[in-house]
């Protein structure tokens, strides 16, 4: 980081660093800092589509060690992962108060306590329209829309100017309880009182109209599971709690129990229930390990694996791996759910894996009703936009091309001052102007079983998965040269048994460069070498550059043998 090139900002400017969710589609995370004190909004997760062994990736929070004592808390917008899945993280490394609305604390409590820091975080439970003050920021929360409940807008005051952070967002008058209502007075008012910058949610900007209402859904799904004759089985994503309380109150008029398939679901369902927001009677779930007590008409399941993550219900399901539930001919499964770009062929494959069983599958392509967008489509942001009437304005959540789209849209609604940042760049706001700053530390930090993952593990993870690994065991005179053969041993490259000749080529090669070398050998030069000869071979005769690994043995004196490449050991 530039550690000196900000102080002189510091006294009259209002910065936004953003360390995660600006260029990219999750992993959302912001800092706000003013008058040398931070705000961070938001602090999710992202997940890697490679499966390399990463269960997560959380954003890189090095930058903020500078305001080591001046961060003076976190503030959630809402409780979905990509928004505070980073938070056990975070408060490892950082001890400030967390402020989260009444859903959101009820399982991010869950995620501290799996991580075991629970008993040592302050979480404060948030309320729309009620201010709160941490240092010099004065935060009130405005009730939004989205698909999960008690989702906020943050309008956040500081002496430079007043902000407001739509979160995610949606416009939706459909919504029947009156605590799931959008706040439009509430932001209203603001824009009369007068607002300096909006930063808002980009991610549906290339859909156009609106994002569709849960009316909707409803009037789709409730008629899909009347006509079942056989268990249905809805996959959705486990927090959208509306659409769980909406499938609660089909299970009730068709007779069926709701059976809850998945970890998360399960845990999504108890934290809603508890806090009040299901009001499903006590009789109404049947235990998934006695399910096949029930005739299968009187099942309507509720399961996780909408994105055909591998070891989802829904995923399980399908290869007849699940330990209690399976389905069969005449049955049906309603995905409940967008597919998230990049998870296509996964979300096919489990689709195929179904219909092969004999199930019918019903997805947004046959009922184009059965799902809604949480997020706001170009005319919501539009919207949103002129009800803020901002002076400046920043687009968030999204790649770069939605964030350029959602700054034009904001430039054609006439909004003055209008910037693109993403991650490690900052936005400077001061006196009605929104500007690009200078670049700071900022990246990705890979999970596995609660630890980081080197990046160098991760590219040694890429590259083995790409080309495979040769394991090489050469034997050497007391001068390095090679003698007798070479053993090879092949992982994820080639099929040995197809090339016979390649043993006798890859010595040969290995020969010929060894004998070539000028002046004294060693271990490290022959190992080098050989590694080199054998890349080339394989470039040459199968177009691929495998991880070599190479274990010299020498013949006399006996000597440890040394190993060269990622992984190897002495021998």
């Amino acid at each position: 980081m530039q550690r000196g090139a900000f102080r002189c900002y510091r006294r009259r400017v209002l910065r936004i660093l953003p360390l995660g969710g600006l260029g990219e589609v999750g992993m959302n995370c912001l800092a706000i800092e003013a008058d040398g004190e931070v705000l961070v909004v938001d602090c999710g997760v992202t997940f890697d589509d490679r499966h390399f062994g990463v269960d997560v990736i959380h954003p890189d929070f090095q930058s903020l060690e500078d305001f080591e004592g001046k961060i003076r808390g976190v503030v959630i917008t809402h409780g979905h992962e990509d928004h505070i899945g980073a938070l056990p993280y975070f408060l490892k490394r950082f001890d400030v108060p967390v402020y989260a609305p009444k859903y959101a604390l009820g399982v991010i409590r869950e995620r501290l306590d799996e991580h075991e820091i629970l008993s040592h975080a302050r979480l404060h439970e948030t309320t729309p329209r009620s201010r709160f003050s941490l240092g010099g920021f004065e935060v009130e929360p405005i009730r939004v829309t989205h698909s999960i409940v008690d989702a906020t807008a943050l309008a956040i005051g500081t002496r430079h100017g007043k902000i407001l952070h739509t979160g995610d967002f949606k416009f939706d008058e459909s919504l029947t309880d009156p605590a799931d209502a959008f706040d439009v007075a509430r932001i209203e008012e603001l824009a009369h009182d007068g607002l300096d910058l909006l930063m808002s949610d980009s991610t549906n900007v290339d859909s156009a109209g609106s994002s569709g209402s849960e009316a909707l859904v409803a009037a789709t799904l409730a008629p899909l599971v009347e006509k079942a004759r056989g268990a249905v089985v809805t996959s959705l994503f486990a927090s959208n709690v509306h659409r769980l309380r909406l499938l609660g109150r089909i299970a009730q008029r068709t007779k069926r129990r709701v059976v809850i398939l998945g970890r998360s679901m399960a845990m999504h369902i108890k934290v809603a229930r508890s806090l009040g927001y299901l009001d499903w009677p006590e009789d109404l779930i049947f235990p998934v390990e006695r399910v096949r007590e029930l005739p299968r008409e009187k099942i309507l399941a509720i399961a996780t694996g909408s994105q055909a993550e591998p070891q989802s219900a829904l995923a399980r399901i399908s290869r007849n791996e699940h330990r209690d539930f399976v389905l069969a001919e005449g049955d049906t499964v309603l995905l409940s759910s967008r597919v998230i770009p990049g998870n296509e062929p996964e979300v096919s494959a489990v689709i195929d894996a179904l219909l092969q069983l004999g199930v019918a599958v019903v997805d947004a392509h046959a009922e184009p009703g059965i799902h809604v967008s949480g997020h706001a489509s170009r005319e919501e942001q539009r919207r949103m936009i002129d009800l803020a009437q901002p002076k400046a304005f920043l687009p968030l959540h999204g790649t770069f091309r939605h964030l350029q789209r959602h700054a034009d849209l904001a430039r054609q609604a006439g909004v003055p001052s209008v910037a693109v940042i993403s991650n490690g760049t900052e936005g400077l706001y001061a006196r009605g102007t929104l500007e690009k700053g200078h670049r700071f530390d900022s990246g990705r930090v890979a999970i596995s079983h609660g630890d980081p993952i080197a990046a160098s593990v991760l590219h040694e993870r890429a590259l083995l998965a790409e080309h495979g690994v040769v394991s090489v065991t050469l034997a050497v005179d007391r001068n390095y040269l090679p003698v007798g053969e070479l053993r090879v041993e092949l992982r994820g490259a080639v099929e040995g048994p197809e090339h016979p000749w390649l043993a006798a080529e890859l010595g040969r090669a290995v020969r010929g460069l060894v004998a070539s070398m000028y002046g004294s050998r060693d271990a490290a030069s022959v190992g080098e070498k050989t590694r080199q000869a054998v890349r080339r071979v394989f470039a040459k005769n199968f177009g691929i550059k495998p991880e070599v690994l190479v274990a010299l043995v020498r013949s006399a004196p006996a000597e440890p043998a040394t190993g060269y490449g990622p992984g190897a050991r002495p021998r």
